[in-house]
């Protein structure tokens, strides 16, 4: 069965109706599986139960609505909420901020900031421990010796001027969750190394010629969320690109000195998009940077 194509068909219809009633079986319905069945893969490739799920796109497009003047109360019935603090709550606990806070939150933001205040903007990093995982897709050569952890190729796929890449690799390797692993694969012998942006396997098996591929070893991680930016409009993916390696510089230079910890040069680091990266008013993504406790800390 292609489980992928399945769920995005599924994922389709959410969006649709997404201000009408859902239930899991009007769902699971789109995709011909018994409630049992589809609720075991939806959970699996989406990382969490499908009405979970649905409330998560439902508070996300709301946030989007935040800033159209609109009453919050009218928002939170559009979206199936009964109550202006009932949503509030919900949107609290997703966002840390009441829908007003939010709202002046992101108003304030400026994708322009310098590295030194974007972190005014950013909550701490989460640090976690991740197991081992492979991941698989397409890559690009750059010179990372001269650009070093400012990661200018994070925008790869936009710049691309061929295939549809992200499109080609869902359909090859049909993993069973969605997002992408950008990293970089250590440098040959001219100094250029490759970028890799794929997608996370379980194993190698449908890995084409035209592919790469690379093993990312257990490792903790400190796991930043980049600023909010709006990419609805044609200049959203550039403020994104800059947020990305504005970040990137504030955890080196501002980050790092301040924690307890030191970066572990031995793992590599690596960026998640997901489907928080795709169009919309709040658009973040997450950086993983390998680090180890500070020694005497």
């Amino acid at each position: 069965m292609n489980y992928s194509r399945d769920i995005e068909r599924c994922i389709d219809y959410i969006e649709e109706h997404i201000k009408e009633p859902l239930t899991a079986d009007d769902i699971c319905a789109v995709a011909g599986y018994s409630l049992f069945h589809f609720s075991r893969v939806f959970s699996l490739t989406r990382g969490m139960p499908i009405m979970e799920y649905v409330r998560s796109r439902r508070l996300s497009r709301a946030s989007m609505e935040l800033f159209s003047g609109r009453r919050i109360i009218d928002i939170a019935l559009d979206y199936g909420f009964e109550t202006q603090s009932g949503f509030a709550k919900a949107f609290r606990k997703a966002y840390g901020y009441s829908p007003s806070d939010y709202t002046a939150r992101m108003e304030s933001f400026r994708p322009s900031l310098p590295p030194g205040l974007i972190g005014d903007y950013m909550p701490e990093p989460a640090v976690v421990h991740r197991p081992a995982f492979r991941v698989a897709g397409y890559g690009i050569e750059t010179d990372v010796a001269a650009r070093g952890y400012t990661q200018e190729v994070a925008s790869f796929w936009s710049r691309y001027d061929g295939d549809n890449l992200e499109s080609k690799m869902y359909a090859i390797l049909q993993p069973l969750r969605h997002g992408e692993v950008g990293l970089c694969i250590p440098a040959s012998g001219d100094g250029y190394a490759k970028y890799l942006l794929g997608v996370i396997v379980e194993d190698f098996g449908k890995v084409t010629a035209d592919m790469l591929t690379t093993e990312v070893p257990r490792a903790q991680y400190a796991v930043f969320t980049t600023p909010p930016v709006d990419t609805s409009g044609d200049a959203g993916q550039d403020d994104f690109v800059q947020v990305i390696q504005s970040t990137w510089v504030y955890i080196f230079e501002a980050w790092f000195p301040s924690s307890g910890y030191v970066y572990d040069e031995d793992k590599p680091n690596f960026e998640f998009y997901d489907e928080r990266c795709h169009s919309r008013a709040d658009t973040v993504m997450e950086i993983y940077v390998p680090v180890l406790i500070r020694a005497g800390d």
